[in-house]
Formats: structure tokens, sequence, C-alpha cells
């Protein structure tokens, strides 16, 4: 006699968040019962089996209200759903009623229905189920399939996501700088929100464009300093972080003509000077408690940058993060300045981009 499995030193809770790291698809299964009534629930257990006999399967908890009428179907419909019906996943996600009332659909072989819209369609014959646990699954062969080009919606951690082509690897050295930064950005924008998700802080991608530092996407923390977050915001080069980062790494030639303006206006060369040299040396820019923007955003604010190279070891984007000061930990080992730091460093990496170090700019300002 064999001795019985060990119990799992986890609980469901902790396997759920594990199984929540594999992103997938979402679906909703579709059926009719004997009176030829409409049923459906969401699921993400769908997956493929065989292509030849095309073979899928899906998983049904035991306990779901429709498990007897699926359990005895002999046809379903796997609707892959397209990434503009959320609302449609979280209504066969419920335990409303009547979840087919407003919904357009179609009918399919066997009068099952099709939902509208949806990025594909799998019209099977279930041809065998299989206990699993406190689930069933079900396996079906492939009658008929239909893919509409629509873009799928996904689910991962918890959350519905939208999928995106992946740069796989290092990103190859482009053709020209405009293609470099607008493969850069599309790169940076992924790792900004979810390192935004993450902190819960608002965080902004700068880029340097025709008029000086210029934020080209925000993410909005859930107590953003401001409403008045705009995309497109031109800064100034020596009282903003973001600013401050192009003016640190940025080679002279491309950011004198601002400095020497900002200078011109009678801002301190040398406390401008040692702000640069320490952000050099640190390889982030930190202000804490300015009241430069009070016009902009109504108070003070703190915030933090630091920079993005390229593959020729160019600084190509600036991640800033900025608040309210008393909510902005900016100390050395700070979960945000390592979160910047880590992502900044991360997106660098993918670009082939060098280290700071080996890239700061040291030129001397002047005092036009």
């Amino acid at each position: 006699m064999s001795a019985p499995a060990p119990s799992p030193s986890f609980d469901s809770r902790a396997l759920r968040q594990v199984l929540g790291a594999f992103v997938t698809g979402v679906t909703v299964i579709t059926t009719v019962d004997k009176d030829g009534r409409p049923h459906g629930l969401t699921a993400n257990s769908f997956s493929s089996v065989s292509l030849d006999p095309p073979l899928i399967l899906w998983s049904q908890s035991l306990t779901s209200p429709s498990h007897p009428v699926f359990r005895e179907a002999e046809r379903f419909v796997v609707n892959i759903l397209a990434d503009d019906q959320v609302e449609i996943s979280n209504r066969f996600g419920s335990g409303g009623a009547d979840k087919f009332n407003g919904c357009p659909t179609r009918p399919g072989l066997g009068g099952v229905p099709l939902i509208q819209g949806c990025a594909a369609y799998l019209e099977c014959r279930r041809i065998n189920s299989f206990p699993g646990g406190d689930h069933l699954v079900f396996l079906g062969q492939v009658d008929r399939i239909e893919r509409t080009g629509l873009q799928p919606l996904v689910f991962g951690g918890g959350k519905y996501l939208v999928a995106q082509p992946h740069d796989l690897g290092l990103l190859a050295a482009p053709g020209g700088a405009n293609i470099a930064r607008l493969k850069a950005v599309r790169l940076a924008t992924r790792a900004l929100v979810s390192l935004s998700d993450e902190l819960d802080e608002t965080l902004a991608l700068g880029v340097w464009g025709n008029k000086g530092p210029t934020i080209v996407r925000w993410e909005e923390s859930s107590e953003p300093v401001s409403d008045n977050l705009r995309t497109g915001l031109v800064l100034p080069v020596l009282t903003s972080a973001t600013g401050l980062a192009f003016a640190a790494w940025l080679p002279r030639e491309t950011t004198a003509p601002f400095i020497e303006a900002e200078l011109a206006q009678g801002m301190d060369l040398v406390q401008v000077e040692q702000q640069l040299a320490q952000a050099r040396a640190s390889g982030i820019v930190r202000l804490v408690g300015t009241d430069k923007f009070a016009d902009l955003y109504g108070t003070s604010i703190s915030a933090a940058s630091v920079p993005v190279f390229d593959h020729s070891g160019a600084m190509v984007l600036a991640l800033t993060a900025l608040g309210h000061t008393q909510r902005m930990d900016l100390s050395e080992g700070s979960l945000l300045v390592t979160g910047l730091r880590h992502c900044a460093a991360a997106v660098s990496q993918r670009l082939g981009g060098r280290s700071p170090a080996a890239t700061a700019s040291n030129d001397p300002l002047t005092a036009a």
C-alpha cells in the first residue's frame, strides 16, 4: 500500500497568485441545453491539445451553476474575446441569471451561440471528459474555426492586459536616430506602466525635442500631484529633474543654447555645475521640495530622473518620477529610487546601452 501523498505547503490563494504569472487569453465557452437555451461562462483554462486531429481542452468547476448543462452538452463554442470585450468577460464571469440579455450573438453549429465581436471562434464537439480534482476537463474536437483579425484580450496577474508585439532580445541598431528613439519610447512605455503600477507613483517619460526636454508619456499614481499632466509638456533644462538629466548626459553642443538662455536669466552657474556633477556621480537627478512648478501643479513637488542610453552610448530618454514631497522617498535604497534605477538599466540593456559613467558629459557650462 502506497504512502499518502504529502499535503502541499501552500494554500489555494498562493497557488492562484503563482498561476497568475502565466498570462493567458480570455474565452467565453458557450453551449445550449436540451431545450435550446444558451449558457456560457468565462474561462481561461482553454488550451490546444492536437493539430491532427484538431483537439482542444478546457475545464470547469464542479460547483459552477452551468456545470450540469456543459457535462451533458454535445457541442460547445470557444469564443476568444477581443481586447475591447472586458465587459463581456465580466458579464459571463459573474453569476447573473441572463448573461445573454443584450449580448449580440449568432447561431453556430448545433445552434450554439457565437458572441459577436470576438477575436476568434472554435466550434467544437465534445468527445470526452475527465475528472480533474474540483474541475471536470472537457476534450473537444474542432469542427469549424474563424479568425476575425481583432486583437485578443489578455489576462495575467489578476488584471486584464493587451497583447503587444515583443522586441526579441537586444534591439538591432536602426538605420536612423528617429527610428531608434521611437523604438526606445515604445519599449520604455511598457516598463513605465509596469513600474507605476508597482510603486503607485506618477511617472513620466521624457525625450529631447526641438524645444528641449519634452514629456511624451505620463502614468499617474492614485494620488497624482495634479490633474494638469499634459503630454507634450516642454520643461526647462536647469530647474526640472528631466531637464537636468539631459543636461548631465547629453553632449554639451546639444544642450548649450538652452542652458545658456536659462543661465542668462540669472541662475547660479556654480550651483548648476554642482547639481550636474552630483547627478553624474550618482546616476540620478533629485529635486526635493521645489516650488519652480507651483503655477503648473499648484504646489511644491519633489522629483527624480534617471537616464536611458542606446547602443551608441547616447542618452535617448529620461524616466522621471514626481509627486507631493511628503509622499516621495528619494533616499538611496528607497523603493522609488531603486525601481527607477532598475527600470532604466533594464531598458538601456534592451537597447544595448552603456552605463551612465561611460557617457557622462563633463564639459563645463558657460555663463553666456
